[in-house]
C-alpha cells in the first residue's frame, strides 16, 4: 500500500507581518522620502521659522568659517554643486592675535567689544538703556543666557520682539551680532528679590549664576575680542559713554559703582542706595575667617550673620568726588563689569565651586589675581540697579 504524501509543512508567519497591509509600506516608504528630502534636498524650499532662517543661512553658507560675527569652530557644510561646478575646499582663516588691540581708546582702534548677560527676567529699562550706549554698535556684539521654565520662556519671548526691533534692517544702529543660549540643566533660581539675597539661597544660588556666565563666556568669546562687559539683566541706567568711560583707564578688571533709586520716606523724595557689596578690599578679619572654614565654606559679602569687616567700595562712595578716581580691589561684583578678553583667555572664569572660600565674581577675582592681573573699582562712577 502507498503511502499517502503529506503537504510540506507551513512555516508560522509573525502576527505583526500577517497583519500588515500593502498600505502601510506605501506609508513607511513615504515617510522614509520626505525624510531623505527634509535633511538632504535644497534647504531653500523647506519653510522654516524666521528666527532661525539666519542661522540656517549661516550653516549653509562656504564663507561660514571666514564670518568675523560667527564662532570660527562654525561646522563646514559642503554645497550643492551643479553640472561644472568645482568644489572649493573650506577656507583656513588665520587670526593674529598680536594684532587685536586693547586699549584706552578702544573707539580710535576699533575694538570689538562683547556684552554678556545671564538674563532670568526681562526689564525694558535694561534694553532702553543699552540701545542708548555711545559705544559704535557695530562693533559691539551680544551674549544671553537664559534659564529653562515659564519665566525663561517669557523672557526670550520679550528679548526677542525688541531684537527684531533692534536689528531690523532699516535700523542704521544695529548691534554686529547677537547671540541667545538657553540653560537645559541649571536648576531653578530664586526670583524675588528677597529670596535671591537670602543668605542660605547663596551658594546654590551663584554656583547656578557662576556655570551660566561660563558657559556663555565660553561660547561667545572669539578671537576677535578685545573687550567683555559683564552687564546684569536688571541693570536700568548707566551713563550712555560706559564702556569708553570704563575702558579709558586701561584697567585690566574695573567695575563702578552700583546703586539703586528709591523712594525715601524720611526725605518724601527720591534718594539713591548702595546696592552692590561684592566689590571690596579684603580684610585681615576675613582672612582669619577663611582659615577657620572647612573647604567647601565660602565667605559672602553684605551679611550681618558673617561679619567680615572688609573696605566696601559701596560705602567709599562720594557724590562730589572725582568720577575717575580709581582704587584697588580684592573682590569685584558683576552688575556692570568690564573685562580685558585677554584676562579671560588666561583662564580666568567664574568658579562654580570655592576657590579661596570665594566663588562666582568675587572667586573670578581672585584668580584673576592669581594669575598676575589686578582688578580696580571706580567708587564715584555710578550705574544703577531696577528697584523691585
Amino acid at each position: 500500500m502507498a503511502k499517502k504524501q503529506l503537504p510540506p509543512p507551513v512555516m508560522a508567519v509573525p502576527r505583526s507581518l500577517r497583519r500588515t497591509s500593502p498600505i502601510t509600506y506605501v506609508l513607511a516608504g513615504g515617510l522614509c522620502i520626505f525624510f531623505l528630502y527634509f535633511f538632504f534636498g535644497d534647504s531653500a524650499s523647506i519653510p522654516r521659522i524666521p528666527n532661525y532662517a539666519a542661522s540656517r543661512q549661516i550653516l549653509r553658507s562656504k564663507d561660514a568659517a571666514s564670518n568675523a560675527l560667527s564662532p570660527p569652530s562654525l561646522p563646514y557644510l559642503k554645497p550643492k554643486l551643479g553640472d561644472g561646478d568645482v568644489f572649493t575646499p573650506p577656507p583656513v582663516v588665520h587670526y593674529h592675535m598680536n594684532n587685536v588691540t586693547i586699549t584706552d581708546d578702544p573707539i580710535g582702534n576699533s575694538e570689538s567689544v562683547l556684552i554678556l548677560t545671564p538674563l532670568a527676567r526681562f526689564y525694558e529699562g535694561y534694553w532702553d538703556n543699552l540701545v542708548k550706549l555711545s559705544y559704535p554698535h557695530d562693533l559691539i556684539s551680544l551674549g544671553f543666557i537664559i534659564p529653562k521654565g515659564r519665566e525663561g520662556n517669557l523672557a526670550t519671548q520679550l528679548l526677542q520682539e525688541r531684537i527684531s526691533k533692534t536689528q531690523a534692517p532699516t535700523n542704521k544702529n544695529r548691534f554686529a551680532s547677537i547671540t541667545i543660549l538657553r540653560q537645559d540643566n541649571e536648576p531653578p533660581v530664586l526670583q524675588s528679590e528677597h529670596e535671591r539675597h537670602a543668605l542660605a539661597a547663596q551658594k546654590e544660588r551663584r554656583a547656578a549664576m557662576s556655570r551660566a556666565r561660563n558657559s556663555l563666556l565660553f561660547t561667545t568669546l572669539g578671537p576677535t575680542t578685545s573687550w567683555v562687559l559683564w552687564l546684569d539683566s536688571d541693570i536700568v541706567e548707566t551713563p550712555p559713554s560706559l564702556i569708553q568711560d570704563l575702558a579709558s583707564h586701561d584697567k585690566a578688571i574695573i567695575v563702578p559703582n552700583c546703586f539703586q533709586r528709591y523712594y525715601n520716606k524720611d526725605k518724601d523724595g527720591m534718594d539713591v542706595r548702595p546696592y552692590d557689596f561684592n566689590s571690596w578690599q579684603d580684610s585681615p578679619t576675613a582672612r582669619g575667617l577663611g582659615e577657620k572654614m572647612g573647604p567647601e565654606e565660602i565667605l559672602l559679602e553684605g551679611y550681618a550673620e558673617m561679619a567680615t569687616y572688609r573696605s566696601l567700595m559701596a560705602y567709599m562712595a562720594d557724590a562730589n568726588g572725582d568720577s575717575r578716581r580709581v582704587i584697588n580691589l580684592d573682590g569685584v561684583g558683576g552688575t556692570a563689569l568690564l573685562v580685558k578678553a585677554d584676562v579671560h583667555r588666561d583662564g580666568a572664569m567664574f568658579p562654580p565651586f570655592p576657590f579661596y572660600h570665594l566663588i562666582e565674581t568675587e572667586g573670578f577675582a581672585k584668580m584673576a589675581q592669581r594669575l598676575g592681573w589686578q582688578a580696580s573699582g571706580l567708587p564715584n562712577y555710578y550705574v544703577y540697579h531696577y528697584n523691585e
